[in-house]
């Protein structure tokens, strides 16, 4: 543990870098506010800061930046909790009860509010139609041989998918399936019904079994949605260490992924190398559940440099998480 004249040190010097992004020298900490020492005892307590791994000197004659490890100890001992001032809360309670329309329009609108109030590049991930009640469902027939499902979820998501018929079906063969599969499933989740109940009448049967396994295929991937990416190229000076993040961001899978486990490791902030994505390392993720009813069905989270604003970044990420779990609760 640091005692707390290295803690008051380290603090500045972070808040400086966080604030200048250039290499912070042992003067301009000396007239930080807490400090109150010379810039030389300023000077000789950096350098075991440095020893310790707290910061590092990017170069001889360069003032000194934390380290993951620096920024960890600032998060985790440091750093005040962020509060949103009234204007950006009242943004926030604003887009919120001025969103309606489909769910997919709404979580690509959250994320670019959360990558416009921090500046950096923003992650939603909405609740996976399957763990959603459906509120209707209708077989329709196209042609001689396909028709469309349609389910409508409870949170207003809509999913559709074309079958093949099987042989022999008639327009009543269509419409006792559609009668089938609305008596087993409106009112519970789509991972609640193992298949549709049987009819008696193996043609009907045979296209409810197509109907769900069309439906549970289309419904199986999460709605992620991944907003401010321009300023990606603004946050970091090296091309290559943009090019990644950027081509990271692009990875469905990989950025599920990454929130997931992030939270499931109790963690709010993954600092660095702490997410385990390589190619993120230049990276901190900032990350809140989406809560319904105790039920985590989501989340929200903020990716940029390691020398983010972090008491604004859990603020906002927070208050987002909340509106939008409320919201979803509404619906």
């Amino acid at each position: 543990m640091l005692d707390d004249r290295k803690t008051a040190i380290l603090s500045a010097v972070v808040q400086e870098y966080i604030s200048t992004a250039q290499p912070v020298g042992s003067t301009h900490i000396a007239a930080a506010p807490g400090v109150g020492v010379s810039s030389a005892t300023v000077r000789n307590e950096m350098a075991v800061l440095e020893q310790e791994g707290y910061l590092v000197q990017p170069h001889t004659s360069a003032g000194r930046i934390p380290t993951d490890k620096g920024y960890r100890f600032f998060v985790d001992h440091l750093a005040a909790p962020g509060r949103l001032d009234d204007a950006r809360t009242a943004q926030v309670g604003d887009f919120f009860s001025a969103a309606h329309g489909r769910l997919e329009e709404m979580l690509h609108q959250t994320s670019d509010l959360l990558a416009q109030m921090t500046r950096s590049a923003s992650v939603v991930v909405g609740p996976r139609p399957a763990a959603v009640e459906v509120r209707s469902i209708q077989v329709v027939g196209l042609s001689a041989s396909h028709a469309t499902v349609v389910v409508v979820f409870s949170n207003g998501v809509v999913a559709n998918e074309v079958v093949e018929l099987p042989d022999e079906c008639t327009d009543d063969t269509i419409a006792r399936a559609a009668s089938v599969m609305a008596a087993c499933m409106i009112g519970r989740t789509l991972s609640s019904v193992a298949e549709a109940d049987a009819s008696g009448d193996t043609t009907v049967d045979e296209l409810c079994r197509r109907a769900l396994a069309a439906i549970r295929e289309v419904t199986a991937d999460d709605h992620v949605y991944v907003g401010g990416t321009s300023a990606v190229a603004e946050s970091f000076d090296a091309v290559d260490v943009v090019r990644n993040v950027l081509h990271t961001l692009e990875q469905q899978f990989v950025v599920v992924t990454l929130v997931r486990n992030i939270l499931d490791r109790g963690m709010s902030v993954a600092i660095g190398v702490e997410h385990g994505v390589e190619p993120l390392a230049a990276c901190s993720v900032v990350v809140a559940p989406v809560v319904v009813d105790g039920e985590h069905l989501g989340s929200v989270g903020v990716l940029g440099p390691t020398r983010m604003n972090y008491p604004q970044a859990l603020a906002t990420v927070e208050i987002v998480s909340e509106r939008l779990g409320e919201r979803l609760g509404e619906s």
